[in-house]
């Protein structure tokens, strides 16, 4: 089969891409280049033809990853150069987190910051000698074009050699050291105290942007490890200013244009200090984050507009990325009709062609103008209140709210009929199981049963597809899963499993995190407590990884330790606790000097500091009781709920299961005498 190529009226093969389930591969499916898939086949080629391999790497709804493909990878005479003078590798870095942060780590150590596309060349070894991030067509930026730079890359390769593997021996060497040094150097940690949460609390504050919210300038992400912190902090101490952050962040978040507010849902970052105009991509694990604070800031406050948004976030989820097998799909692209945030956006004329040109109520809220605000159209953003817009209009609140709620419907009519961004469809199961946890959380803190069966269902779909014989797989598409799980598929699986179990009652589920956590020990272990990217056996990457800060999503080392702690409580594996213990206590330090990169360890230290318990309740009024404890915002207790002793489950053997309501707050040494009410057993935590 033949595809026409360009305008020029030549035709091409596709390259090997085109039997990949990568949305971002089979974009490049049809290039000129003669794309290979990351394994062992390019490499062999590679060796045998003495060529240098570039790993180019990306992502389906990453701008400048197109950008990068129309200028360059479209382009026959660079094609040419390509195919002639090196081995080329295309990768989706969704598919392999693990080659992603290897090389990204190398990029960084080259020239101080990464990003993508990631263009890393390397030896058939696969140790990488020089990268960078994206290489304009012609020379720019302070950078050279792509074209020199592949120039520049097969001069070194030809003629200078010896220098190439010298370079390559040193970056192995950096990337192994940096990994030991990461975790060995904390051994002498001091242990947890109430000061040092006090300091962790003030070091985010003093990063936090106190007029705009969030944290930095611009670009900002949602940061929702550092929020989370906070929220607890307030929690456990009553400090008002880690509250006020919090919410102040979430709030300006929620009023932004990083939040659409015509169809709910976050995009992944914004690129202003005002949250006003996003990076407009929606990421499911973004969603999911930010589900889970919202829900938090919803428990302590009881403020509807916490609910209000985490169920029109989850909403969107389910309408725009939910695959009709029960998974939900990674992300939806930035670019639509090849142009960004087209499908997000309103010239005045499609602003008036919705709505018709009275709708002046809801223009006034939405901050809507016949010039825009952004590139000649308009990001909706809650530029007046509700009650500022009521008095300008001579409204009650309550009209006001019922004329922006129409128009919102309205707008979601007119969008049906736009060209839509392109949704990268396939499933991981990282990003799945944190989904998992914030429809659990949903359930809890709103007391709404659907969302519970919801998790449910999910959780039995992420098992079914993705569990095997050999182990979990990390990605799935069109009911095929493929690609060895890492750490963080894992990780996160385990700590919703607890998560579900918890919200629903279901204890099998804590027997299946517990067979999780096992295996995990057995093949990502290491010596010295922590736990390694990639398993034991697997041999494509040249240097085994030790992620312990947070990316965009939990330190997967920081999520294990809190899962080791629950579950060998529950479990009443000792071990277990003490590992999570020796492991939070070597973070201590890392996490209150560099607070933000390191929020899940701080969120640990600080539950540690306070006592990690767990909560039992059980009886036949047991049952009706359960779900008013879950929605109390205990975050340092994991509770339980069983009416009949389960002898796989010691922390439920020799209870009391009668009629009666019997509830029992353990800690890690031992359990107290139970007690027969909520408010009882709240005393004994507080």
């Amino acid at each position: 089969m033949f595809f026409l190529q360009g305008v020029i009226g030549f035709y091409i093969m596709p390259n090997k891409l085109i039997n990949e389930q990568s949305p971002y591969l089979l974009q490049h499916a049809n290039n000129p280049v003669d794309w290979y898939p990351w394994g062992d086949e390019a490499f062999e080629k590679a060796k045998a033809e003495n060529k240098p391999v570039l790993v180019s790497i990306g992502y389906a709804a990453c701008h400048w990853c197109h950008v990068m493909e129309h200028e360059s990878f479209e382009n026959e005479a660079v094609a040419t150069y390509m195919n002639e003078h090196f081995i080329c590798i295309k990768v989706d870095r969704e598919e392999h987190p693990d080659v992603d942060h290897i090389y990204m780590d190398a990029v960084q150590a080259i020239g101080g910051s990464g990003g993508w596309p990631l263009n890393v060349f390397v030896t058939p070894e696969r140790a990488p000698f020089y990268g960078g991030t994206y290489y304009p067509p012609r020379a720019a930026y302070n950078r050279p074009s792509w074209m020199q730079l592949l120039q520049r890359m097969e001069t070194l390769w030809t003629d200078q050699y010896d220098e190439v593997a010298q370079q390559a021996d040193q970056m192995l060497q950096h990337l192994r050291n940096a990994s030991e040094r990461i975790t060995l150097a904390k051994k002498d940690a001091a242990q947890a105290s109430k000061e040092t949460c006090r300091k962790i609390a003030d070091n985010l504050l003093k990063h936090g942007d106190k007029e705009k919210g969030g944290f930095g300038n611009a670009p900002k992400f949602p940061g929702t490890m550092a929020i989370t912190y906070l929220l607890e902090h307030y929690h456990f101490t009553g400090y008002e200013p880690a509250l006020k952050h919090a919410l102040h962040s979430l709030d300006a978040m929620t009023a932004g244009g990083i939040y659409d507010q015509a169809g709910g849902g976050f995009s992944r970052y914004a690129t202003d200090r005002n949250w006003l105009i996003p990076h407009f991509e929606k990421m499911l694990y973004d969603n999911a984050l930010l589900v889970s604070c919202l829900c938090d800031a919803y428990s302590i406050t009881r403020d509807e507009r916490y609910r209000i948004t985490a169920e029109e976030t989850l909403a969107f989820a389910e309408r725009e990325l939910k695959d009709e097998s029960g998974g939900y799909y990674c992300a939806l692209d930035a670019d639509s009709e090849g142009v960004e945030g087209k499908f997000y956006t309103w010239t005045w004329d499609e602003w008036t062609e919705a709505l018709g040109k009275n709708e002046d109520v809801a223009a006034a809220y939405f901050g809507v103008t016949e010039h825009g605000n952004w590139e000649e159209t308009n990001i909706l953003h809650v530029a007046k209140s509700v009650q500022e817009v009521a008095g300008e209009f001579g409204l009650t609140i309550d009209e006001v709210q019922v004329r922006i709620n129409a128009v919102k419907g309205m707008l979601m009519a007119a969008r049906s009929h736009m060209v839509r961004p392109q949704t990268d469809d396939k499933c991981l199961l990282s990003w799945n199981a944190l989904f998992s946890v914030a429809l659990c959380k949903a359930g809890t803190a709103f007391g709404n049963a659907a969302y519970l069966d919801r998790a449910t269902v999910h959780m039995q779909w992420m098992v079914s597809e993705f569990l095997t014989d050999q182990g979990l797989l990390h990605t799935w598409k069109n009911g095929i899963a493929k690609i060895p799980a890492k750490l963080d598929d894992y990780a996160y699986l385990a700590q919703a499993m607890l998560q579900l179990a918890s919200a629903t009652g279901e204890n099998r589920w804590l027997l299946k995190a517990n067979d999780l956590l096992t295996t995990i020990i057995g093949d990502f272990g290491r010596d010295d407590g922590f736990f390694y990217y990639t398993p034991a056996a697997q041999a494509d990457i040249p240097v085994r990884k030790v992620d312990l800060y947070d990316g965009a999503t939990p330190s997967a080392n920081a999520v294990i330790a809190h899962s080791l702690w629950t579950a060998g409580m529950c479990m009443e594996k000792s071990n277990w606790v003490e590992q999570a213990v020796v492991m939070v206590n070597n973070m201590a330090d890392t996490a209150t000097r560099y607070s933000s990169s390191f929020g899940y360890w701080a969120v640990l230290l600080q539950r540690h500091t306070e006592g990690l318990k767990t909560m039992i309740c059980t009886g036949e009024d047991g049952a009706a009781t359960y779900p008013h404890l879950l929605k109390k915002y205990i975050p340092e207790v994991f509770l339980l709920n069983s009416q009949k002793e389960i002898y796989k489950i010691p922390i439920l053997e020799n209870k009391i299961f009668g009629a009666r309501l019997s509830i029992f707050v353990c800690t890690e040494q031992a359990c107290l005498a139970p007690v027969n009410s909520v408010a009882e057993a709240l005393a004994l935590i507080n």
